[in-house]
């Protein structure tokens, strides 16, 4: 333990190291964190990291799934629900069966059903790759939406797939109709079991006389309830922890005050931020590992490198023509919900970008790490040293290649230069702005219109809504006029919630300003 520790120790250390050198290229922090493993990796004498793979989804999967759930916007994901939920189950059922094909054909001693479980384990695109990629470069609202929506479902989906190749694999034999019936289960059961122990930790939250690092606490705690309830019933963890996570942040403003939303955004940033890099540089520190197995196993280095490579190809194409094929089945069928694009080229150019922003990460590493060393029968799990290389492989390749090309090709093309209009933007916030003002007066002169005219500290706040902070003297500021302040700020959340019902009002906005009331009521509190 005590030479355990020091190491976690510098690989945080490592981890906020390289981020903020990958922000200085301006590149993605998982492609360094994965080489900065990879050469970590060669230094003698480190301890090997072994991870039981009972732990490995528990450990790291709820809270970045929670979190997830937590940021996007659900009014979005409803816009979108058609493209998202084919990305996140059909596509990744085609391209799983794609891999298993493939790698049924062109890998000896495979099968059908290791193929499947290769193309659980690679089919899903990882989030935080994507996000970490497009932050340095301006994408089309919708495909954002689109890519946050689908990695929320698409681990679900992959991870399904996985559990039933699994079971194939080790039983020899696999029943359609019962996998139909499972299937449903895990899907229903598992939303099922997250929006109910989400109603009940909403509850919670509003009976108990809960402060900021108790609601900090209770919701790290909750997104592992949620996967572990889920699982003890045999349906889907990730549903679980991902309807959960939407139900919740839906109703943040009535469970949460002020400050354990401020509080909490600092903590979850810090703790997710952590979390994908230790997995990140794990996925580089594992390789030697897995080389020496593949050496056991008499499977050449580079005849596995050239399976890799064979699969990272099949992933790349088989997410090409689904994007291509969604785009021309919407324009034939739903002509009026496709994602809005300004000129023809454009609208074609979309799904390339789509297709093109398949990085593979956390999820795909550690649903190969989850894989038994043996089977039931107590003899060795087959191929999975080949397994594990080839996903390292795949993960190494599509953050290399299309992490480090796709802000390039944005850039270079400039095809979604003028997507975010930054003028349309200033102006939505500051016509935001201007009607919480014009409300905001209203509520006054309507409920404290005789305390108006006597107290010259609301006076004030009307005349110079914006330069009130500047006043030199606090004194005026007195129990009474810090109430109705407050009760003001909680009026303005409640419009902007109804103002949020507006499709045509992008939610981040909103959540900008509901932020920014929340810190306006902290310094109120403070005087």
């Amino acid at each position: 333990m005590h030479s355990i520790l020091p190491f976690f120790l510098a690989m945080v250390a490592m981890i906020v190291l390289l981020n903020m050198w990958a922000a200085r290229l301006k590149i993605a922090y998982p492609v360094l964190l994965v080489i900065g493993g990879l050469l970590i990796s060669f230094i003698p004498g480190l301890p090997v990291i072994r991870i039981d793979p009972d732990l490995i989804f528990f450990i790291f999967l709820p809270p970045l799934l929670f979190e997830a759930a937590w940021k996007i916007s659900f009014k979005e994901m409803k816009k979108w629900w058609r493209i998202i939920g084919s990305f996140a189950f059909l596509v990744v059922f085609f391209t799983a069966l794609s891999v298993a094909l493939v790698a049924d054909h062109f890998i000896p001693g495979f099968t059908v059903a290791l193929g499947f479980l290769l193309g659980g384990i690679v089919s899903p695109p990882d989030a935080v790759s994507t996000g970490a990629i497009t932050r340095f470069v301006r994408i089309p609202r919708s495909l954002s939406t689109i890519l946050e929506g689908e990695s929320l479902l698409n681990d679900a989906s992959s991870l399904i797939i996985f559990r039933f190749a699994l079971v194939a694999v080790g039983t020899g034999r696999f029943v359609w109709e019962d996998a139909a019936l499972s299937f449903f289960w895990m899907v229903i059961g598992g939303a099922g079991v997250g929006l109910l122990l989400a109603w009940l930790f909403v509850q919670a939250h509003k009976l108990l006389p809960t402060d900021a690092p108790s609601d900090i606490a209770l919701t790290i705690i909750e997104p592992y309830l949620m996967y572990w309830v889920a699982e003890q019933f045999h349906s889907s963890g990730v549903m679980a922890v991902v309807s959960g996570g939407l139900f919740m942040s839906a109703r943040r403003l009535k469970f949460l005050n002020s400050t354990s939303r401020i509080h909490a955004y600092s903590v979850w940033e810090s703790l997710i931020f952590i979390l994908n890099g230790v997995v990140f540089l794990i996925i580089g520190l594992e390789l030697p590992e897995i080389t020496d197995g593949l050496r056991e196993d008499r499977i050449p280095l580079e005849t596995a490198i050239g399976y890799g490579v064979l699969v990272t190809a099949i992933l790349i194409a088989a997410r090409m023509i689904s994007s291509y094929a969604a785009l021309i089945a919407t324009l034939i069928f739903r002509p009026g919900v496709q994602p809005h694009a300004s000129s023809r080229t454009r609208r074609w150019m979309m799904p390339l970008l789509l297709g093109w922003t398949g990085m593979r990460g956390v999820v795909s590493l550690a649903a190969a790490l989850a894989i038994p060393v043996t089977l039931g029968n107590g003899q060795a799990f087959p191929y999975r040293n080949l397994i594990l290389f080839i996903t390292f492989v795949v993960i190494l390749l599509t953050l290399l290649v299309q992490g480090l090309t796709l802000p390039y090709i944005i850039k270079r093309t400039g095809f979604f230069d003028d997507i975010y209009a930054e003028q349309d933007e200033q102006l939505t916030k500051r016509k935001i702005k201007k009607e919480l003002k014009q409300h905001i007066h209203q509520f006054l002169r309507s409920k404290y219109e005789n305390e108006l005219k006597d107290h010259a500290g609301l006076e004030i706040f009307l005349r110079h809504w914006e330069e009130r902070a500047k006043a030199a003297d606090d004194s005026w500021m007195n129990e009474r006029t810090k109430a109705i302040f407050i009760e003001m700020l909680e009026v303005q959340r409640e419009y902007l919630t109804e103002l949020n019902k507006d499709q045509k009002i992008s939610e981040e906005i909103i959540r900008q300003q509901l932020f920014q009331i929340d810190l306006e009521e902290e310094r109120l509190r403070m005087i």
